[in-house]
C-alpha cells in the first residue's frame, strides 16, 4: 500500500525539487519492501540507486538548468 501511495505522490508533486525529495522517500519505501520480501541484495541496490543517487542526479540537473536560466 505504501508503494502505491509513494508512487502516486511522486507523480502528483509538481515542484521538481520536492519531486526529487519524494522520489528519495519512495526509494526508501521500495528498499524496505524488498528487505521485507527477503531480497536484501535488491533492497541494498534500491537503497543506493533509488534513494540516493537518482534523486541527487535530479537535483544536480535542476540546479544546472536553473543556473543557466539566471544568466
Amino acid at each position: 500500500m505504501l508503494t502505491a501511495v509513494g508512487g502516486t505522490a511522486v507523480v502528483v508533486t509538481r515542484e521538481p525539487v520536492h519531486q526529487a525529495i519524494v522520489l528519495s522517500v519512495f526509494g526508501l519505501v521500495l528498499a524496505t519492501l524488498f528487505v521485507v520480501l527477503q531480497a536484501p541484495d535488491v533492497g541494498l541496490s534500491q537503497l543506493v540507486i533509488g534513494a540516493a543517487v537518482l534523486p541527487l542526479m535530479v537535483l544536480l540537473a535542476i540546479a544546472k538548468v536553473r543556473g543557466r536560466e539566471r544568466r
